[in-house]
């Protein structure tokens, strides 16, 4: 399945927002338009159903509701999230969820000791069902007000009729990956129940992925890397004399036996592009990225889209959906971008837009003019009078 359409209501920069997603959907806009706030409506959902989890630690993790709700929302306190939930794109929705909770006080003094989430409403469709499945609040809610605390999602017991849907959110994968902690990963001191979304612990989720499969992973991206890393010949997973997994890559030199570097020779870029096509291929389920382009040259950035749809067309009944943020150009330049797959981001006054490129007058002819992706949204995204900001230096 993939996310077909998500809806937001005073979440963030949102004040509203009603957004189709495809399987490789890419999210653009100025800094701070809300791109990662975006991802971030999608892992809360994944957060409210994941073991460990629940609405009030979802909740909590983004330092309560006050930090949520939208600051342009006018006459409404209550946050919205709603997805669709396809079997691939164009295709009708197999299961929509809709939730809206709110702020609720519990005495003391105002802040987070002194309040909680509250479930507003929670509904569940099956296919296009106009009488849901599954509605909340119902009788044993009004007359426990304490059980609108937690959604039905998050409770094995009372998610049965749609469990689907939270088998399928739990599955979302989000990597953001930093070099440096993949270079020395004991100077970042992770809590035992807190998310590895930065790469602190990629080198033992490569060492526990069966050998096969492993093998099968690292070649792929041994080749991809001749390409990409100059002079760059073998990628190889071994365990150094601390027995901790390591990548070593191999190296042309001018002598007769190649270099040899583990990953904490590595560049940024190398390290990076390793995380992302390993991410990629890991997993079935949706893969939420931040900026892959970071540290990456231009040449292989614009390659990036590529990978993904080769990645996504050998799952041919089940694409992979890949939903990623990005401020390059250069991705975008891709001509195999379909002004469908990307989402724009417009900050206004009263908060920030969302809106496909397929929308705005006279795109789809400047695309058929050779007119790239990134030149029809660069407007839309580049802050306006950027030039000005050097006046006072």
């Amino acid at each position: 399945m993939i996310i077909s359409h998500l809806t937001l209501k005073n979440w963030r920069n949102f004040r509203s927002i009603d957004i189709d997603l495809q399987p490789r959907t890419f999210i653009v806009g100025a800094n701070a338009s809300g791109k990662s706030n975006i991802l971030d409506a999608i892992r809360f959902l994944r957060d409210i159903v994941k073991s460990g989890g629940g609405l009030q630690k979802a909740v909590s993790e983004r330092d309560g509701i006050s930090k949520i709700r939208c600051l342009s929302a006018k006459g409404t306190s209550d946050i919205e999230i709603h997805i669709h939930l396809a079997e691939r794109e164009n295709m009708p929705p197999l299961w929509k969820y809709e939730l809206g909770f709110r702020q609720e006080n519990i005495g003391g003094s105002v802040g987070a000791s002194g309040t909680r989430a509250a479930v507003v409403y929670e509904r569940v469709y099956k296919a296009n069902d106009s009488k849901p499945l599954f509605s909340r609040p119902d009788k044993e809610d009004k007359d426990d007000s304490f059980l609108l605390q937690s959604t039905s999602l998050e409770q094995p017991r009372s998610n049965r009729a749609f469990r689907p849907i939270a088998e399928f959110l739990e599955s979302i994968q989000y990597l953001h990956v930093v070099p440096q902690l993949l270079r020395a990963p004991d100077s970042y001191l992770k809590a035992s129940n807190q998310e590895d979304v930065y790469g602190r612990d990629f080198f033992e989720r490569i060492s526990n992925t069966p050998e096969r499969t492993r093998t099968a992973f690292l070649k792929r991206i041994e080749k991809a890397l001749q390409f990409a890393v100059p002079q760059f010949v073998k990628l190889d997973f071994i365990r150094g004399d601390d027995s901790k997994p390591h990548l070593q890559a191999s190296y042309k030199h001018w002598r007769a036996t190649d270099a040899l570097q583990q990953e904490n020779q590595f560049s940024d870029g190398t390290l990076r592009l390793i995380g992302f096509l390993w991410s990629l291929q890991d997993g079935s389920k949706p893969l939420l990225l931040e900026e892959p382009e970071l540290s990456l040259h231009s040449g292989v950035v614009r390659q990036l889209p590529e990978i993904i749809a080769a990645v996504q067309h050998k799952r041919h009944s089940t694409p992979r959906q890949v939903i990623l943020t990005t401020h390059s150009a250069d991705i975008l330049s891709n001509s195999g971008i379909a002004l469908e797959e990307v989402v724009i981001l417009e900050t206004t006054k009263n908060g920030t837009e969302a809106y496909s490129p397929a929308t705005l007058k006279d795109a789809r002819a400047l695309l058929n003019a050779k007119i790239s992706v990134a030149d029809i949204v660069r407007p839309r995204t580049e802050p306006k009078n950027i030039e000005q900001m050097t006046f006072d230096f």
